[in-house]
């Protein structure tokens, strides 16, 4: 019986082992998926156009707009439209410098190549992107427990994927990049987000001063992507 026993563990492990092998050999072979992420934008057309250009020439997947594309939604012309001209496919946020309407608005204007991923998600490369606009301050405001309960609704439709990226425009609370302003707090909401949900990466801006930091919370990359774009690779 004993011996019975120790056969079917090492039968047990043997499986597991070829397991493993399998997951890394297809971890190998699997493209990644590459993006430019830009945020803060406010307003500056120039910018946008000479991003659009650049995700062309890197042959990006996806670009991703982390919010506070306008200034206080004075003018919405010529900041995504320069993306769509190129045929990329835009995943954006709004910020606290414009409201959901705004981003629904830009949404449908620039369709198929844009898409709203607020309290959203969407499947590629074995990745899950969802994600949550607005701040704890200014146009577009969420209390926390929205800012929370809005992520969760984007993840729970992602969760199985093998890697997952979380777009936002206000940074966590408790981090470097927080402590660069006096002005704008971070948001536990997104925090808590991170600790639950541990996606792979998670993308924001707002912070203009902290453009380009990186930090981890626990596993998870967090990289405040600013106004000049960063190209990501997952």
């Amino acid at each position: 019986m004993a011996k019975k026993k120790t056969k079917k563990r090492k039968s047990e492990k043997r499986k597991q082992r070829r397991k493993k092998i399998r997951e890394k050999t297809e971890a190998k072979k699997e493209k990644k998926l590459r993006i430019l992420a830009i945020g803060d934008l406010h307003g500056d057309t120039m910018q946008a156009k000479k991003l659009a250009q650049l995700a062309a020439e890197k042959h990006v997947d996806y670009v991703v707009l982390t919010g506070d594309l306008t200034f206080a939604e004075t003018s919405t012309d010529y900041l995504v439209g320069p993306f769509a001209k190129h045929k990329l496919k835009v995943l954006l946020v709004p910020g606290n410098h414009e409201t959901l309407a705004t981003a629904n608005f830009l949404t449908d204007l620039y369709s198929p190549y844009v898409y709203n991923l607020h309290g959203k998600a969407i499947k590629t490369k074995n990745t899950g992107i969802f994600g949550c606009g607005g701040a704890n301050i200014g146009l577009f405001q969420l209390p926390e427990k929205d800012i929370y309960s809005t992520l969760h609704k984007g993840f729970s439709k992602v969760k199985k994927e093998r890697k997952k990226i979380m777009v936002t425009h206000v940074h966590p609370s408790g981090t470097l990049m927080g402590k660069l302003t006096t002005v704008f707090p971070g948001s536990t909401g997104v925090r808590k987000a991170i600790k639950r949900f541990k996606p792979d990466l998670a993308l924001c801006s707002h912070v203009h001063e902290a453009a380009g930091i990186e930090e981890h919370i626990g596993k998870t990359r967090v990289v405040n992507v600013g106004r000049k774009g960063k190209i990501i690779e997952i």
